[in-house]
């Protein structure tokens, strides 16, 4: 029987290579250039750093340091060829060996065995996606038959051990061994060559220092295959078994600013193209990366929050467990390849599952167990007669979460995303940038480059401009029904409503402003003028065009982005002054030289985009919001009185905003679908966004001493309230809308009515 096996997948292995001997002649003259590996020497990289020095990215053909292979020691190279590619010497770029013995393992439903060449490997890397496709396989045999028609061995070789990847930020394997040991790879030892030789497999499953298990497993393997093919001696084997490896003391997990990296790069190309890559610069952000890291966990806490309200929609995948008990942790290492942690959210495989208990194992090789509350936001996926397509059974790909208590619960990877902004009014600095959930599943900055609705945040800008004509916190406007004709909104007929569907008629300027009322601010804008308003909005830098000119600018129905929003608010926070946010401090060569710095903003009339009288009432009006309206819960939180801010929901709920600051600090939180659609019913600004705000303002604002806002010239209060001196007394606007009716109550005829129709 098992001749007959191998015999079939004989014959099938001997069919694929005359097939690719077939494809080799007639797609060889289309095949990429490989001649540039010929003098294989990596640029030196653009590095990007947070104001504190720390690392934040590295961009270049490379990042790491080249070694030539004749400074790689001998026992290194012979580690590597003994795990990865024995007969590396012997074959032509493909082993035929190799693709026999992985034929009759794919035959027998085994683990699948790497028929991968270092070649191949190679052309893989450069060349080609790491998509598991037939096709793929095919051009990386025929690429690699061309490779080696034009380099030598140790030419392929030096680049493999060049520019594989190998965990904890290193590539290559002069770079592993700083990462892993610190130690210069020319002092490597034999027990600690073959445990670096493990890693190109899959560097999270096998790395030493987060899975000390496996990684010894995969360390004794490869000292085997060593003293097998005559690399090493038996005593030589035995000792590298028995040493005890020292591995480096590593620092805290980096800090997670891929979205701000990035950002800082486009800028960087802008300005230097492709030398950018290749002339060793260091880029230093006007961040600090402790800052980054609270804006970073806020947000993601936010989402998360969010997604335990969601329906559950199922495993990430399905794989076959192994009948074997012995070959289940290499099945789970990796099935688990192709769906890496996120974080804290860890990827699991389901070994046992019932309604009460789901069993599963890390990509760790650590086995854990979810019960009770850890199982609730996955209930439908228990249930015995649930859809099939969501269902959760053993081999289901999870993904779980532990709690500060250390108890696991299975969740999901969410499908909403979110963005958060800080700046310092004072200057323009970004402190901190958190684009998107996960920068590896989108790269599209939410920040800077996702256009939506604003909503309510955007009411703030109305009523500035309502203060330059005549308007006071004072005015007292009636929160009542409006309708309008199609010529009014530039669409079709318009009953606006408020959000709690409640008209509840006259109420002062600034308390219409913290509860959010969308009557009053339509009633302002019908005012003051759409045009006026729409042109006031440029002084804080929105695009007149973005904001067409018609009431529903009153509601935020325009377009912005939350960088926007961030730099107008800090209009209001710095006294009136519009500034350009700045997130590059200053740029170095290789040696330190600078070779650019940024100037510091002067806060004078130049920048100036309204009066100081006006920023400050706007922030004694939004101070109201976040003590006693819409954003009560951050005064609750903050126990601070100098903290102002607006939440913002749109239509439907399909955007959710707050926009908040403190003197010193301005900070915008979003929260939608890239593809818009309902939040769901009860989701607000105030609910969704304004808690990571707190979140990021508790730590941020820590110690930082209460500042009152300096009164200006212009103002005068009367009676607690704050008016321009020329609209104190009567003299301004006094009330508005106070013809229009709300709506009748019901008389007792048609209460009894209602009260019928509930007794039925």
């Amino acid at each position: 029987m098992l001749l007959g096996l191998i015999g079939l997948a004989g014959a099938a292995a001997v069919s694929v290579l005359l097939l690719v001997g077939l494809a080799l002649a007639l797609a060889y003259p289309n095949l990429p250039e490989v001649s540039g590996l010929m003098d294989y020497r990596p640029k030196l990289p653009m590095r990007i750093y947070s104001a504190d020095g720390i690392l934040l990215g590295e961009y270049g053909e490379e990042r790491r340091n080249f070694t030539p292979l004749a400074q790689i020691p001998k026992v290194m190279q012979d580690a590597v060829v003994a795990s990865e590619d024995a007969r590396f010497y012997q074959h032509s770029g493909v082993d035929v060996k190799g693709v026999l013995r992985a034929a009759v393992a794919q035959f027998n439903r085994a683990r699948s065995q790497g028929a991968s060449t270092i070649t191949m490997q190679v052309a893989r890397n450069f060349y080609l996606s790491t998509e598991k496709t037939y096709t793929r396989k095919i051009y990386e045999m025929l690429l690699a038959f061309k490779m080696e028609s034009l380099l030598t061995k140790d030419q392929i070789l030096e680049v493999y051990m060049n520019q594989i990847y190998l965990g904890q930020r290193a590539y290559g394997f002069s770079a592993a061994s700083e990462a892993y040991f610190g130690k210069p790879l020319k002092d490597i030892t034999v027990a600690e060559a073959a445990m670096l030789a493990g890693l190109p497999q899959a560097p999270s499953a096998y790395n030493p220092i987060n899975n000390p298990k496996r990684a010894l497993e995969g360390q004794h393997r490869i000292l085997d295959r060593m003293f097998e093919n005559g690399f090493i001696t038996a005593e030589q084997r035995d000792q590298a078994r028995g040493e005890t490896l020292h591995y480096k003391t590593q620092v805290e997990s980096p800090v997670h600013a891929e979205y701000v990296a990035e950002a800082a790069r486009q800028l960087i190309f802008t300005q230097y193209g492709e030398d950018a890559y290749t002339r060793g610069l260091n880029v230093y952000l006007t961040l600090r990366s402790a800052d980054q890291t609270v804006a970073y966990h806020a947000l993601r806490k936010g989402i998360m929050d969010f997604e335990k309200r969601q329906v559950y929609r199922g495993p990430e995948d399905y794989i076959d467990l192994p009948g074997a008990s012995g070959d289940l942790d290499s099945r789970v290492a990796e099935a688990l390849a192709d769906h890496p942690d996120n974080d804290e959210l860890k990827a699991a495989v389901a070994t046992d599952v019932n309604p009460k208990k789901v069993v599963a194992m890390l990509a760790t090789g650590e086995s854990i167990t979810v019960t009770g509350d850890g199982l609730k936001p996955v209930q439908s996926g228990l249930a015995a007669k649930g859809n099939p397509k969501t269902q959760i059974r053993p081999g289901a790909v999870l993904r779980v979460i532990r709690n500060d208590k250390g108890d696991w619960s299975i969740t999901q990877l969410p499908e909403v995303e979110g963005a958060f902004v800080a700046l310092d009014p004072r200057t323009g600095a970004v402190r901190a940038m958190v684009g998107g959930f996960d920068f590896s599943k989108s790269k599209f900055n939410h920040v800077t480059q996702a256009w939506r609705q604003p909503g309510s945040s955007f009411k703030p800008f109305i009523y500035s401009s309502a203060l330059e004509k005549g308007f006071t916190p004072a005015t007292v406007i009636n929160d009542a029904p409006l309708f309008f004709d199609a010529g009014t909104t530039g669409s079709q007929p318009w009953e606006p409503k408020n959000y709690d569907g409640k008209f509840e008629g006259p109420m002062s300027m600034r308390r219409g402003l913290e509860k959010s009322k969308n009557m009053i601010s339509i009633r302002i804008l019908q005012s003051v003028g759409v045009k006026y308003a729409q042109q006031w909005a440029t002084r804080f830098g929105f695009d007149a065009d973005k904001h067409p000119a018609y009431l529903t600018m009153a509601l935020g129905a325009g377009s912005v982005t939350p960088l926007q929003m961030a730099s107008a608010y800090s209009v209001f926070a710095n006294g009136g002054y519009r500034l350009n946010p700045v997130l590059i401090s200053r740029i170095t060569d290789s040696k330190g030289k600078v070779l650019n710095e940024a100037v510091p903003q002067a806060l004078d009339d130049s920048a100036r985009a309204i009066e100081p009288r006006n920023a400050f009432i706007m922030t004694s009006l939004l101070q109201s919001v976040a003590t006693r309206g819409t954003a009560a819960a951050a005064g609750r939180a903050l126990k601070r009185a100098d903290i102002a801010g607006k939440t913002g929901t749109t239509n439907d709920a399909m955007d959710a905003w707050f926009c908040g600051f403190q003197r010193t600090l301005v900070a915008v939180v979003w929260m939608g679908y890239d593809n818009p659609r309902k939040l769901g019913d009860n989701e607000t600004g105030g609910g969704l966004s304004l808690p990571i705000w707190i979140d990021f303002m508790s730590t941020e604002l820590k110690g930082v001493p209460v500042a009152e806002n300096p009164v200006p010239p212009g103002v005068v209060n009367i009676n607690d309230e704050w008016y321009y001196n020329e609209y104190a007394n009567g003299s301004g606007v006094s009330s508005v809308g106070m013809d229009d009716k709300l709506p009748a109550a019901p008389n007792q005829e048609e209460r009894n009515s209602i009260l019928d129709l509930f007794r039925r």
